[in-house]
């Protein structure tokens, strides 16, 4: 049985695809599983990484009909074998020594999630040449090539997963800003796999990391948090994301917030609902909400608003920090409160 399976969920990314499946074959920690999820690509994907799972039987090869992000990655549990899970997403790649220390941190502190963080420098690097029209697909990051001494690295656990998740900015004077684990991408964590079993993603919304992450957050896990930039994020393009409509973001912005507040309503503590309310909650708010100034017609509008109402109705908007104060009375005279 492998230690470690990654899941990669692939659609259209035949131009990435090499790249990423090639960080996967040459990590220095080789008892692994790359379930590669064929999400009913209309490209070559399915046929490169079944290349590659010709060579190396590490690498699993499954297709199914399209079904977007969230269901190609519950798709790709199923055949999880490994006692830890990670995401990869396709246009991506990872360092050579991703899982080795992944690993070994989460064996040594006996956690649960190992937190690190991805090149803060690449990404814009490849934006900035992509506006001036300047290759993009060589560009090798610098640090892919730096190698870590795991005995080293150093690291906080805590059994108290709300005191450093957040999508707050903190300034530099902080004392705990090393070690935040800022915003709730998936790909950028270790799981353990019976951590995250039981909870799939929804299917059929954008941003679906959110109110997936709230509700691991709310099993308690343990975590090591080893801020290292050890994920090489890709800006694609002509990905889902930056091709979407405005609407359709909205709509699965709130679907992940009342998701995730009904779950909170239920089984947080005070304590979990405050940090949640306070670093999370509001700031999706207000995500959703600032959509409103690309919507044109009546009908948008109405959908919008129909929302707004309905969360409102749950109670979401009930207790408010200082700072969402005068956001939530803009929310209010939107729907008419």
């Amino acid at each position: 049985m492998p230690k470690i399976s990654i899941i990669i969920p692939m659609y259209g990314v035949e131009k990435y695809l090499r790249r990423c499946l090639d960080s996967v074959q040459n990590q220095t920690f080789k008892d692994w599983q790359a379930i590669c999820v064929d999400d009913g690509s209309p490209d070559k994907s399915g046929e490169i990484a079944e290349e590659y799972a010709s060579r190396d039987k590490r690498f699993v090869v499954v297709h199914k009909k399209n079904g977007g992000l969230s269901d190609a990655r519950n798709f790709g549990m199923k055949y999880a074998k490994g006692k830890y899970i990670m995401y990869l997403d396709s246009d991506d790649f990872i360092h050579p020594q991703t899982m080795e220390i992944a690993y070994s941190l989460a064996e040594k502190n006996k956690s649960d999630i190992v937190s690190f963080t991805y090149d803060r420098f690449y990404r814009p690097q490849l934006m900035v040449r992509h506006v001036l029209h300047l290759d993009t697909d060589n560009v090798v990051p610098f640090g892919i090539k730096k190698k870590y001494n795991i005995d080293k690295i150093k690291t906080r656990t805590t059994d108290d997963v709300f005191e450093y998740a957040t999508e707050r900015a903190h300034n530099r004077f902080n004392p705990n800003r090393k070690w935040l684990i800022k915003h709730c991408q998936v790909w950028k964590n270790m799981y353990r796999k019976t951590l995250i079993d039981d909870t799939p993603f929804i299917k059929g919304i954008l941003f679906e990391d959110f109110p997936w992450w709230s509700a691991i957050m709310l099993k308690n896990p343990r975590v090591t948090i080893a801020p290292l930039p050890l994920y090489f994020y890709i800006p694609n393009f002509g990905g889902i994301v930056l091709s979407a409509k405005q609407l359709r973001i909205m709509q699965s912005l709130c679907t992940g917030i009342k998701y995730a507040y009904k779950l909170y309503s239920e089984k947080a503590s005070q304590y979990q609902m405050a940090k949640w309310t306070e670093n999370f909650l509001w700031y999706f708010i207000n995500w959703a909400f600032r959509k409103l100034k690309y919507f044109k017609s009546d009908e948008e509008i109405k959908v919008a608003k129909q929302e707004f109402i309905e969360m409102n109705k749950l109670g979401i908007f009930d207790n408010v920090p200082n700072q969402w104060y005068e956001l939530r009375e803009q929310i209010y005279a939107f729907i008419g409160k």
